[in-house]
């Protein structure tokens, strides 16, 4: 899981950045909408003033409901006289505002001589809301009466909810168009993976002068580059190896023409190894070229073994094999196969007893052999022509052979040395 989300963490990235800005365009307009509903609110309560006085006015000059109706409806107020509505209204509408009031009641009071008006009653004012209209609802200590407004109306967000809709649309077409230019990644991505598996044919070429189409160019004139680098290399090294071939059969038969046994025997061991290190050229040609994976086939891994013991010549009692019989694997046959063969002809060649113990521990493939420990690290055996013993009848390509082969195969050749036993590993 961890390597998809490494492998998209662009697009990832610019996910959780859309995320975090709606999320926060959306918490703005929500507060804003809380503080404009409150402001609209705050606006229309200002008329609960006009409506108190006109009640309070009734209250005092004791005037006739009809006077009361009349001065109210000049605002656009109507007093609501069904028990059923107003029932209904006082038990579901929401309360937008309320707000406590004093208002003076005649009672005459005498203190020191004077009669005086003193005493003051409680009145309260709310706004309410239910279903598309405005009340006002006036308590006072002895009365109580609705009024409904027919000329304020509820708030209504569609201004703000309007606005709100265009910037979020317009955020996720920024990121709509954001992602489809950054979409040619994963294509090019794609590409870039199936050159890298041998795939030498593919082009990288776009139209377009925006930054990918650049670096996808730039990737098409580097391909060619390199196709014409390995395409020379290839057909150097063929050419090479065809001009060594005849040069070497001429000298191998005229070889045999000498008459003196001691010159014979030399010029013979020295285009024997001439033969030997055009082979292994061979090797390394088809090693570094292999780009198509379609031959790695399964097979027994005992089955490879085998075909590696016969290529080496060898007697089997010096090979001692401790391999599942049904253990698979999904190889080169050919290329595997001599990587085996020349990890036991290192083996045999260094081993004080001239013995190879093979065997599989934990998924990883063994080679074990008694002997000195190696004089040097194995970053210095798996480079071309180095050995320890320039006396030995080799040129130094074995293990760069291998570890060439086992990186074809997405592998690595490790060593470890422990009490006198050389252990190569196929990890």
């Amino acid at each position: 899981m961890m390597k998809n989300i490494k492998q998209h963490a662009v697009f990832i990235t610019v996910f959780f950045a859309l995320a975090v800005t709606l999320v926060s365009v959306t918490y703005v307009f929500i507060e804003f909408y809380k503080l404009n509903k409150q402001q609209y609110v705050d606006n229309i309560f200002a008329k609960q003033s006009v409506v108190t006085q006109i009640y309070r006015d009734h209250n005092q000059k004791k005037s006739s409901d009809v006077m009361l109706e009349a001065n109210l409806a000049v605002y656009k107020l109507f007093i609501e006289k069904e028990t059923y509505i107003i029932d209904v209204v006082i038990n579901n509408a929401k309360i937008l505002k309320s707000d406590g009031f004093k208002t003076i009641k005649e009672n005459f009071k005498y203190n020191n001589g004077v009669f005086a008006s003193n005493k003051s009653a409680d009145l309260k004012a709310s706004m309410m809301e239910l279903y598309s209209k405005i009340y006002f609802y006036i308590q006072t200590p002895e009365t109580s009466i609705l009024i409904r407004d027919e000329e304020l109306k509820p708030y209504r967000p569609w201004n703000l909810l309007y606005s709100y809709a265009t910037i979020i649309f317009v955020i996720v077409m920024s990121f709509f168009m954001i992602l489809q230019k950054l979409r040619p990644l994963i294509l090019l991505r794609r590409k870039i993976a199936d050159f890298g598996d041998g795939d030498l044919s593919i082009s990288f070429k776009v139209n377009g002068s925006d930054e990918i189409a650049l670096v996808s160019n730039e990737l098409e004139a580097t391909k060619e580059k390199i196709n014409t680098i390995l395409e020379s290399r290839t057909l150097f090294l063929r050419n090479l190896m065809h001009e060594l071939k005849t040069p070497i059969a001429k000298g191998t038969i005229a070889t045999q023409m000498l008459k003196s046994d001691k010159q014979r025997n030399r010029f013979t061991s020295i285009f024997s190894r001439l033969e030997s290190l055009v082979r292994e050229f061979a090797l390394i040609e088809e090693v570094t070229s292999i780009g198509d994976k379609n031959d790695f086939k399964e097979y027994r891994l005992v089955d490879v073994i085998d075909g590696a013991i016969d290529m080496a010549m060898i007697e089997k009692t010096s090979i001692c094999i401790d391999i599942p019989a049904g253990q698979k694997i999904k190889v080169n046959y050919n290329l595997y196969t001599i990587a085996i063969k020349n990890m036991i002809d290192n083996g045999i060649k260094y081993s004080t007893d001239s013995k190879v113990k093979i065997s599989m521990i934990n998924g990883e493939f063994l080679f074990e052999s008694k002997g000195e420990r190696i004089s040097h690290p194995l970053s210095y055996y798996i480079e071309p022509f180095t050995k320890d013993n320039p006396a030995k009848n080799s040129f130094g390509l074995g293990l760069y052979l291998v570890d060439s082969i086992l990186k074809a195969h997405e592998q690595v050749l490790a060593h470890q040395y422990n009490d006198g036993v050389n252990c190569f590993v196929f990890a």
